[in-house]
């Protein structure tokens, strides 16, 4: 399969006819959504009248993501949009999560079809890694994405003056210095980026490099570049440009640091994308101040929630679309 046939196949709304006796479909929904370095860090269990959404631990990425909080946020991503189809093929799902398993339980019953503009938004949404134009977000724009982003113990803030994002960029760029200054994390970044057309197809997974901006090219190719280019200066560039061109940057917190509380972050987030995706805004992850261990309190304390854990950083904007990432075919994330 090419690029474009894989693009086509994977980022699309699909029949939901027979979703009560075929759970895959709603399967196909959940896997469209965030996760860091597009790791698709879940397995589905398909069970009579319930689904539940397991880590897969053996695509955890330690030096981005040491104790595994981006891995359960994007469970919590995964649970959002499949709960969001199981409404709209006439299946009410109620989440829980499930401590014995570190996992989401959803029950499905058969209730009236619900088919919202957040469900329709699914297949649109995408994480668009480049420069957006700057434009003033309306008052009630800003009022539908501060709802999305809450949930319980989860709240966001929406930051749109300059010097909250002179702030924001501030400890992007001390991230962007500490991350790169580190061996280890450069080595796992390259081993999630699939340079080439070819190589994202096969994987299925990874960060897809023209998603990123750089042109479609062997990893050989990619990887010279990379060491040629590669640096916290380059990337504080680029960074500063990105959120100087945000309408908005979402910060949303937690307030609990416990894994129930990073799913729960990561469903936030993905309501606050979908949200936008339907006002017809891109969205972008800039999340540099939260995955540096030593950082995050103090980012914690600049931004004025205290002891509350910052789960997620969000630009938010009017922008292009950008090529799509890969997905792994349903049937590989279902035990």
């Amino acid at each position: 399969m090419n690029y474009s046939d894989h693009v086509t196949t994977t980022w699309r709304h699909v029949a939901l006819d027979n979703a009560a006796d075929d759970y895959s479909v709603l399967v196909h929904y959940a896997r469209l959504a965030a996760s860091s370095h597009n790791t698709q860090p879940w397995i589905f269990s398909l069970e009579p009248g319930r689904i539940r959404i397991l880590p897969d631990l053996s695509r955890r990425c330690p030096a981005v993501d040491p104790d595994d909080h981006h891995l359960y946020a994007s469970l919590g991503c995964a649970t959002e949009n499949l709960v969001l189809a199981a409404q709209a093929a006439g299946l009410g799902g109620r989440a829980s999560f499930d401590a014995a398993a570190s996992g989401m339980q959803i029950d499905l019953v058969p209730s009236p079809a619900s088919r919202s503009t957040l469900f329709d938004a699914i297949p649109l949404r995408q994480c668009s890694r480049t420069e957006y134009d700057g434009r003033p977000l309306a008052d009630d724009a800003l009022k539908q994405l501060k709802a999305a982003g809450a949930g319980e113990g989860v709240s966001v803030l929406l930051m749109t003056d300059t010097g909250q994002k002179d702030l924001i960029t501030q400890y992007v760029t001390q991230g962007n210095d500490a991350q790169f200054s580190d061996p280890a994390w450069a080595r796992e970044l390259k081993s999630w980026i699939r340079f080439s057309t070819r190589e994202a197809v096969r994987s299925g997974d990874g960060l897809y490099g023209p998603v990123m901006g750089s042109p479609d090219v062997p990893r050989w190719l990619g990887l010279l570049a990379m060491k040629a280019g590669f640096s916290a200066k380059n990337q504080n560039r680029k960074d500063r440009e990105y959120i100087r061109s945000s309408s908005a940057i979402a910060v949303i917190y937690s307030e609990a640091d416990d894994i129930p509380h990073w799913i729960e972050a990561g469903r936030c987030y993905q309501r606050l994308a979908l949200t936008a995706t339907a006002l017809g805004l891109r969205t972008a992850f800039i999340n540099q101040p939260v995955e540096v261990t030593e950082l995050r309190p103090e980012f914690a304390r600049a931004l004025g929630i205290g002891e509350y854990r910052p789960d997620l950083v969000v630009r938010i904007g009017h922008g292009p679309e950008m090529p799509r990432s890969p997905r792994r075919p349903v049937e590989d994330v279902i035990e």
